[in-house]
């Protein structure tokens, strides 16, 4: 299940040299609930590339979305990314969940926060 998705953050950094992951500036990830060292995937909005790594802390209030390692070649500084963190449930567990999603802007500021995405129309 989608347990928590920041919705098109912008990406600050990339950094080839820097050992493999994804920094995340701190309050987004306390606010989405993301754990540090948790397993995340990175959907690049301008490529399309697709990738899986692990969250690390970033400074809180930094706005940092740094993709690092060989993941660094897939997005660069300015490319808007969805990242996603899941969970498995149990049935008892899904009775009342609710997913947590951030929206942020290009400064990666959280704008508005919701847990349901609106059924797509026709």
């Amino acid at each position: 299940m989608l347990k928590a998705k920041l919705h098109q953050a912008c990406v600050t950094h990339s950094e080839i040299a820097y050992e493999g992951s994804c920094a995340i500036d701190r309050v987004l990830l306390e606010q989405a609930g993301i754990r540090e060292y948790e397993q995340i995937d990175i959907y690049n909005i301008n490529n399309g590339e697709r990738l899986t790594t692990y969250a690390i802390l970033a400074e809180a209030g930094s706005g940092i979305v740094s993709v690092n390692g060989a993941a660094a070649r897939l997005a660069i500084p300015g490319d808007r990314v969805i990242i996603c963190a899941y969970a498995g449930l149990n049935q008892h567990e899904l009775v009342n969940f609710k997913p947590t999603m951030l929206y942020v802007n290009e400064k990666n500021e959280i704008i508005r926060t919701s847990h349901t995405i609106p059924v797509q129309a026709a």
